[in-house]
Order: structure tokens, then C-alpha cells, then sequence
């Protein structure tokens, strides 16, 4: 297990000439939904000019869906298939209140379904909500070190709580083990490993609506672009998605990057290695969320082959950059607000600003997972 407290930088110029299939699209199903509306994309110029680029534009994920993160557009979605595929029904306008009728009026109580997972926050509050809009129950698991406010997200969905002394990659495993032998258990976890690998892709498939919402407001405000996207990652999911989004024929290709903490830079440190690495997260994090050591086994293709570049930031630089984006008007959490902290380490060294391309005309895309409420700073 290797430790990761220095800042890692990687690139790779060949990764915008690599192309991959298109996603399955979630956006009908999240239509469906109660409140769905596409989040802002917030342009902040003053970021633009101390950046030296055209445009910077915030995907502001502080409120999807009622909820203070992104993370619900993943887990719906593999929540809606997963039980389609449970009980034979077609996943096509599949709604949420159809789902529900169906599972109360023919699965006989003893067998109804209890939604599982391991979460560092965010995920575990999804799948909690899914839970509580069709009536049924969620066990979720949880690292030690996680925030009371996340503890108190997860719980008051109704959920119950497993709180753990272990790491979080410790807790997945801890998570899909407790469900062996369980004929009512259905696992939603949003990392992939050898035989696990269905429900994490319907995941990745729901975060693919983050990136088409981008697509639409960008062409609403006939800006260019984007020129560059950048992404926190985690075990690698959403970058995934941000993978499969811009590297699908007829999309645009912009420069995708990467941002993840210094003291758990999985990604970026299996992308230096060529291969997956992992890493030691003992170290706490402001970035809880991105607080991972394993690369997920499912995405790790896509991030070596269509990832341009990763970068690994400091709890200090992410932690301003909260305070930045808070001083904009933005409501940012630390694992959001390090792609502010990512973009600023990638553009401050002239050798990287070259090996990405970028001018004074560039549209930057910062993506913002996730609202202070889901992750206060501690």
C-alpha cells in the first residue's frame, strides 16, 4: 500500500484521439423524477481572469434533487435497474411511484427488498433517499472519521446506520460481504471489483445526465467549448462517466482532468504506475468524499486510455479554494471545490498550461459534486 502526501502531477497526449461507445442514457428516468431540474452553470469571471482563460463556468451540484450532492443521479438510476432487473420488468419509462406500486402489491413483505451500501457520505444518503421515496428499507455502512452532519444526512432519510472503526475500502468489502446469503439484499455500491461489476456501470450511466446538462447550457449561453472539464475523483466513477461522455463519437473532446487529494490520489497514482495502485487512506481529509485507495476496476480502462491529465492538491489549497468559491456566492464543499484547487495547481506551471493547450480564450468547466452542507469543513 503505497502513501500519497506529496503533489503528483500526470498527463497523457494521446488520451483526446481515443473513442468509446455511448453510455446508456438515464436522462428519461431522471426526468421522471419529482423536482428534477438540470443544476446551474454558474460563470465566474474573476476566476477566468486570475486563470489567464476565456471563461470559467461552475457545474453547481450543491442542490440535485433535494439532496446537497450529485450523487443521487447514480444511484436512482442503478436503484430503478437493479430492481427491474430483480423482478422482470422492462427499466423503459420505468418511474419511481410505478416501481413502488409494483414492489408493495406483489413481493410478499418478508421478501421486500433492503438497499445496501458503503459510503463516505453522499452515496449512502442517495441510496437512503431511494429507500424512503419506494417504502422500503437501506442499511448503509460507514467509515470511521465521517462527519456527524454526514452521519445525520444518512439517518435522517430513515436509513440504518453500521458505523465502523475501518477504512473505507475496507468498508465496502465489509458491505458486500453482509449481503452474501441475504435473499433480500440488494448491493448498490458505486465502486466496481472482479464480479461486481453491473450496478456500478448503471451508476456511471446516471452520472453521464451531469455532463449532458453541461452540453445543454453551454449551447443555451452559445458559448464554445468546453475547452477543458475538470473532475474530482474517488474510486473514479464520475470520471468515468466524464470519460465515456466526452470521448463518445460526435461529442465534443475537450481536455479532461482529473483532481483528487494529495493523501488518497489513487487515480492519479495508478495513472503514473500504468497500472492500479493502492494507496494508503489512514490520512483524514478535508475531501472526505474523494477519500478513497482503490481505482475502481470498472473505470480504470477509461481513465488510463481518455484521461488527459491528473493532478493531486493539498488540504490547505482546497480548502481556500472553499473559501474562494464561498466568497463568489457559490455553495461549495471541499471534495467540490478541489477543482478549483486542481485547475489552479495544473495552470500556475507553465510546463503543464502547455501540455494542456489552454489560452486566453478557454472555457473552463469546473465540476462541483457537491454543497458545504454535505461536508462542512472541519
Amino acid at each position: 500500500m503505497l502513501p500519497t502526501q506529496t503533489s503528483l502531477w500526470y498527463s497523457n497526449p494521446t488520451s483526446r484521439s481515443w473513442q468509446t461507445a455511448a453510455p446508456e442514457s438515464a436522462l428519461p428516468f431522471h426526468r421522471s423524477l419529482d423536482g428534477y431540474t438540470p443544476t446551474p452553470l454558474v460563470s465566474l469571471p474573476s476566476l477566468a481572469t486570475e486563470l489567464g482563460v476565456g471563461q470559467v463556468l461552475v457545474k453547481d451540484e450543491s442542490n440535485r434533487l433535494g439532496l446537497p450532492a450529485f450523487k443521487i443521479l447514480g444511484a436512482s438510476w442503478a436503484v430503478c435497474r437493479a430492481l427491474c432487473q430483480r423482478y422482470d420488468l422492462d427499466p423503459e419509462g420505468m418511474t419511481v411511484p410505478r416501481l413502488k406500486e409494483f414492489i408493495h402489491a406483489n413481493v410478499d413483505v418478508a421478501q421486500t427488498p433492503v438497499l445496501v451500501t458503503a459510503t463516505d457520505g453522499n452515496h449512502g444518503r442517495a441510496i437512503a433517499r431511494m429507500a424512503a421515496l419506494l417504502g422500503l428499507t437501506a442499511r448503509i455502512y460507514v467509515p470511521a472519521g465521517l462527519s456527524s452532519s454526514a452521519i445525520a444526512g444518512i439517518t435522517g432519510e430513515g436509513a440504518e446506520l453500521i458505523e465502523t472503526q475501518n477504512i473505507y475500502d475496507d468498508v465496502v468489502m465489509l458491505a458486500a460481504k453482509s449481503t452474501e446469503g441475504q435473499a433480500c439484499d440488494v448491493l448498490i455500491q458505486d465502486t466496481a471489483w472482479e464480479g461486481y461489476m453491473q450496478a456500478p456501470q448503471w451508476i456511471v450511466d446516471g452520472y453521464g445526465t451531469l455532463f449532458g446538462e453541461i452540453d445543454d447550457a453551454l449551447r443555451e449561453m452559445n458559448a464554445s467549448g468546453p475547452d477543458l472539464v475538470a473532475c474530482p475523483v474517488g474510486v473514479g466513477s464520475l470520471a468515468q462517466a466524464l470519460v465515456e461522455h466526452y470521448r463518445t463519437a460526435g461529442n465534443a473532446a475537450p481536455v479532461l482532468l482529473s483532481t483528487e487529494p494529495e493523501t488518497a490520489a489513487c487515480i492519479a497514482q495508478s495513472l503514473l504506475s500504468g497500472t492500479p495502485v493502492v494507496v494508503d487512506t489512514s490520512y483524514p481529509s478535508i475531501m472526505s468524499g474523494l477519500n478513497c485507495g482503490t481505482p475502481s476496476e470498472l473505470g480504470w480502462p477509461a481513465l488510463l486510455a481518455g484521461l488527459d491529465a491528473a493532478v493531486s492538491v493539498s488540504e490547505s489549497d482546497c480548502r481556500q479554494a472553499v473559501l474562494d468559491l464561498q466568497d463568489l456566492g457559490l455553495d461549495v464543499g471541499p471534495c467540490g471545490a478541489a477543482t478549483l484547487a486542481g485547475v489552479r495547481a495544473a495552470l500556475s506551471i507553465p510546463q503543464r498550461r502547455e501540455a494542456l493547450g489552454l489560452d486566453a480564450t478557454s472555457v473552463i468547466v469546473l465540476v462541483s459534486t457537491e454543497g458545504l452542507a454535505a461536508n462542512p469543513l472541519r
